[in-house]
């Protein structure tokens, strides 16, 4: 188990040879950089990697120096390292360093890359790295893991030996294999942050986001497998007595979420208010509580029945902790106007950050259904990303 750790980690260091050799590193120390304490975590979906060393240290200085830092993943039933992350430095014309990952096969790393991690650093002794298990590879299952700390010729000229593989020219922290048991994370709500009314997302930004109201209905699951064929997430505002009706125990709406698409309160029964009595909050409490008896969900996302809100109304649903989401585009689904009017409203209001209001409920909706292929494909076509209105509004989900 431990020969294939020795081995891999002897070739890291015969790399640094390779690479210090050529750049004629000079003037650093002859210990690797000692850990202090590390551990790796899982917070909701992202793998939180801590880093405590018992000196300063700069990611950006460390290929210079001759030495590595990184994060060896291992099988979790034998210790077979199966891939690495290491610190690096600042791409050009940017500040935040970065991680690179290479998986590993029998001991031979593959080429590394930059993956989508989160840097911060809380002194010059400490580092912590944010990142999910897909971006090295893994799923939410069990792994080892072990930190490597190496330094290369000319500063050290000792080999790699010992099992545990520790010695003048690496540092294995800690001596054995650590286990992180891992878990597949459950969405069970969001933040609302912000304005308390939107009628669209950022400008700037090719995002945008096709929304559904006055589901869960009959055709919901045709919506679903249009959007699941084409890998377009979505919104839906639902009503909240139709769940138990039309949602299939709550099988729509965790199929939605796993999906992931996004749930939003449109009520319990669709009534026409903008006043903030009992009635009005028992219509969004109950839509909202019967979300989360279907999925372990709540939301933070509410859409006004025919879009009528108060100053009053507004600032209630924010107290309830969700944002009232308008739109800037409405085809006008529910009047029923033709598959080709829906079609060419959309296409021709498409817009930056816009929010595109359509019915996957309240009525038959095929024509809906049938324009959404067109839409996708054509907005695509333009540049576009779909998104969710929690994604296009930077909003912090809530995971367990």
């Amino acid at each position: 188990m431990r020969i294939g750790f020795a081995r891999f980690a002897a070739a890291v260091v015969a790399f640094l040879f390779a690479v210090v050799h050529v750049a004629g590193a000079t003037g650093v120390g002859s210990q690797p950089l000692a850990v202090q304490s590390a551990s790796l975590t899982q917070d909701g979906q992202q793998l939180v990697w801590r880093l405590q060393m018992s000196q300063p240290f700069s990611p950006g200085a460390l290929a210079h120096d001759g030495r590595t830092l990184c994060l060896l993943v291992e099988r979790a039933d034998n210790g077979a390292v199966t891939g690495q992350l290491c610190l690096a430095g600042p791409r050009k014309g940017q500040r935040v360093p970065q991680v690179l990952y290479a998986s590993v096969v029998s001991g031979v790393s593959g080429r590394a890359h930059a993956i989508d991690a989160t840097i911060a650093r809380g002194s010059d002794q400490e580092l912590t790295a944010s990142f999910l298990p897909s971006d090295i590879g893994g799923a939410y299952k069990p792994l080892g893991w072990q930190v490597l700390s190496t330094l290369g010729p000319p500063a050290c000229t000792a080999p790699a030996t010992g099992i545990p593989p520790s010695g003048a020219c690496q540092i294995v922290f800690p001596a054995r294999p650590a286990l992180l048991k891992l878990h597949t994370p459950k969405l069970v709500g969001c933040v609302a942050s912000g304005s308390k009314w939107v009628f669209n997302g950022p400008a700037k930004v090719r995002d945008i986001a096709l929304t559904f109201d006055d589901g869960p209905w009959v055709q919901t699951p045709q919506f679903l497998d249009v959007l699941e064929r084409y890998h377009v997430p979505a919104t839906f505002f639902q009503i909240g007595e139709w769940i138990s009706v039309y949602g299939q125990h709550g099988r729509l709406e965790r199929r939605m979420l796993r999906d992931g698409d996004m749930i939003g309160d449109h009520t319990w029964t669709h009534p026409d208010y903008t006043g903030t009595g009992p009635y009005e909050r028992m219509q969004v409490l109950r839509a909202a509580d019967a979300i989360r008896a279907a999925t372990g969900f709540y939301p933070c996302l509410f859409r006004a029945p025919y879009g009528n809100t108060s100053p009053a109304q507004l600032a209630q649903i924010r107290s309830l902790g969700m944002t009232t989401i308008q739109w800037d585009i409405d085809p006008r689904d529910w009047a029923l106007p033709g598959v080709a009017e829906i079609e060419n409203n959309v296409l021709a209001n498409a817009r930056d950050g816009a929010i595109v209001e359509m019915h996957d409920g309240g009525g038959p909706r095929q024509e809906t259904i049938d324009a959404l292929p067109t839409m996708i494909t054509t907005l695509r076509k333009r540049g576009y990303r779909f998104v969710t209105i929690t994604q296009m509004l930077g909003y912090r989900m809530i995971y367990k």
